[in-house]
């Protein structure tokens, strides 16, 4: 386990540690299956897990190049979003719990994260300077959390309109 943030219990911390426990048992239910899944398709990759913003964060990494776990991500990161899917319907089987695992394929997700933010800081620059509102492309729940993530960080706000698949952010003066 790398870096991990858990709010504890404002007592005693053991409501901090169930929830550590919790989302642990959760990467471990998902790396089980994504285990298998890599067996059945034949594809080489190590799995790291970790807990990032109280949620399970497994990712499927390759010493190679990668190119094999390309497929497990798709255009765009559609194949990536379904095998999401999947593996939380993989352990919420298991636990009877819903779950806000996020998955990451070949660092896909990662990349995207940094791209979002930096699109997200720009937006925001557009809006400080011009004073109008900026209306983005539509994105999936993951992309718009993370230009709403760089917006707020830029001292602005922003919020979601329209609706799926056709959500998107428009970023607003302050």
């Amino acid at each position: 386990m790398t870096e991990g943030t858990i709010s504890a219990a404002p007592e005693s911390g053991v409501e901090g540690s169930d929830t550590l426990t919790r989302l642990e048992q959760e990467g471990e239910i998902a790396a089980d299956y994504l285990e298998g899944l890599l067996d059945i398709a034949d594809l080489d990759g190590d799995i790291d897990m970790d807990v990032e913003a109280d949620r399970a964060a497994v990712s499927i990494i390759s010493d190679s190049s990668g190119r094999d776990l390309q497929k497990l991500v798709g255009h765009d990161g559609e194949v990536l979003e379904a095998l999401q899917e999947l593996t939380r319907l993989a352990v919420h089987r298991e636990t009877g719990d819903r779950s806000r695992l996020m998955l990451d394929i070949a660092g896909f997700r990662a990349k995207k994260r940094t791209e979002l933010a930096e699109l997200g800081a720009k937006a925001a620059d557009e809006v400080k300077s011009t004073g109008e509102p900026v209306k983005l492309n539509p994105m999936t729940p993951f992309e718009r959390k993370v230009v709403h993530d760089a917006v707020a960080a830029a001292g602005l706000r922003s919020e979601s309109e329209g609706e799926e698949p056709q959500r998107f952010v428009v970023v607003l003066p302050a």
